[in-house]
């Protein structure tokens, strides 16, 4: 099963955040609002609108499971991504990414590798998937990595071609 074929829905509680993504490639990042790391949020927004309109989307999807820093209700985390770094990329609604309520997507994205060898648990807030067209992880990312970093770029421009 590709990562497209699985059930999540959008934010405001609409399905289908994953299936609309079939066709293209995908950088799946948990995000949070209270983590040091969340300043990201403009560098994914920034890749958003460099390769948007080239079958390329973030996908945020919020998680309160390191040190509770996505404490926010749907709404909350909205608003926030919205007018503090105005994030028009899509956001799934609040999920797990470790332990026993792991999401499925996180079941399929957590066997990816990353550069410095890491599989398994997800480390920390923001960390990157990227997925392809056809619905297979392609690479993964620390969460320090940022998101316009030349490995990160280099990979998103190599699956688009």
């Amino acid at each position: 099963m590709g990562v497209y074929d699985i059930d999540l829905d959008r934010l405001d509680g609409t399905p289908g955040v994953l299936a609309d993504q079939t066709g293209n490639v995908t950088l799946v990042v948990n995000v949070a609002s209270r983590c040091g790391l969340t300043p990201q949020y403009e560098q994914l927004q920034a890749l958003q609108e460099r390769f948007g309109e080239s079958n390329f989307t973030v996908l945020g999807v919020p998680c309160n499971q390191f040190l509770e820093q996505e404490p926010g209700s749907p709404e909350e985390i909205a608003e926030f991504c919205s007018t503090t770094y105005g994030v028009s990329f899509p956001l799934s609604e609040k999920i797990e990414v470790n332990g026993d309520g792991r999401h499925p997507l996180y079941e399929v994205l957590t066997d990816a590798t990353d550069g410095e060898g890491h599989s398994g648990d997800v480390r920390w807030n923001f960390e990157k998937f990227l997925v392809g067209a056809d619905g297979e992880v392609i690479a993964r990312f620390a969460p320090q990595t940022a998101p316009d970093d030349a490995a990160i770029v280099g990979a998103i421009e190599a699956a688009l071609s």
